[in-house]
């Protein structure tokens, strides 16, 4: 006859919410954003698309001329952040749907992009949201 083992019931139930858990934060820890808006000018040439590999990403104004076709802006979460090579992969994408040849960053910041309330209603803190904001003006070569 089997006896029933409180024990290994309650191991048992442990170690699936300690996998759940597991699972559920690895999945927070992918959620990386990288978010484009991106403005052409109006009254500048419209040229081509270009390709995201030839534009490039500066970080400040060219002396060589050129013409300024529009502007992007990117949102990136924090926490996590994204890596690097990730935004500015963005930004080259963008930059090649004006027909860019290149986006000089212009704005790089980590700021408030929202907030929360946290606690019980008579003790509550608020707690401040961050993102990374960014600003690339789209340039043609003359």
């Amino acid at each position: 006859m089997h006896t029933h083992d409180p024990s290994w019931s309650t191991r048992l139930k442990l170690s699936l919410l300690a996998g759940g858990l597991a699972a559920a934060l690895l999945a927070l820890s992918g959620c990386a954003t990288v978010d484009a808006q991106t403005t052409a000018y109006v009254g500048v040439e419209h040229p081509a698309p270009t390709l995201p590999s030839e534009v490039v990403v500066l970080r400040s104004e060219p002396l060589r001329p050129h013409v300024r076709l529009g502007e992007i802006l990117i949102d990136a979460s924090v926490d996590p952040a994204p890596p690097i090579t990730e935004v500015e992969q963005k930004l080259r994408e963008e930059a090649a749907k004006l027909g860019g040849d290149a986006v000089v960053v212009v704005y790089d910041h980590i700021q408030p992009v929202g907030a929360y309330l946290n606690g019980p209603l008579w003790a509550r803190d608020v707690q401040t949201v961050n993102g990374r904001k960014l600003k690339g003006i789209v340039i043609k070569y003359k």
